[in-house]
């Protein structure tokens, strides 16, 4: 679940919350990637409860994406440095081109998002628990 304030601004049911952050020199090949690997990797059980056999995609789970740019924190002292995420607009236009894309590559109406730039309060469950750091590859 996702809030602004008082306001749901967007929630799921079983499947993945992904804290996506943009890099500065991230380009298109970064989202192929990260998109290939949110719908493709295999996190879920099957129907015989062995684990790690179905991806979200496979089990028709839902996404909830949320624009995260302090993943891109480094500690200059003991303040928080956000040199290495991108700008505002650009980090934008790049988190909505990787939310289409998404939608396009899975079924849209299960694929759901916060609010850019919000002040959100973000609510997950995490059944396993299981996170899991996904970065594209330097070289792409």
């Amino acid at each position: 679940i996702s809030t602004v304030g008082e306001e749901v601004i967007s929630s799921i049911g079983r499947g993945l919350c992904v804290l996506i952050g943009i890099h500065k020199n991230d380009t298109q090949a970064d989202i192929d990637f990260i998109v290939r690997k949110i719908l493709n990797t295999r996190l879920f059980e099957d129907g015989n409860g062995k684990r790690w056999q179905l991806s979200v995609k496979d089990a028709g789970l839902e996404v909830l994406t949320v624009s995260q740019f302090t993943l891109y924190c480094d500690l200059k002292g003991n303040k928080p440095d956000y040199r290495h995420a991108m700008g505002g607009e650009a980090a934008q236009a790049f988190y909505e081109d990787f939310f289409t894309q998404l939608c396009r590559q899975y079924t849209s109406d299960k694929v759901k998002d916060g609010k850019f730039g919000a002040m959100m309060e973000v609510s997950i469950l995490n059944d396993g628990p299981v996170t899991i750091n996904i970065d594209s590859p330097k070289d792409l």
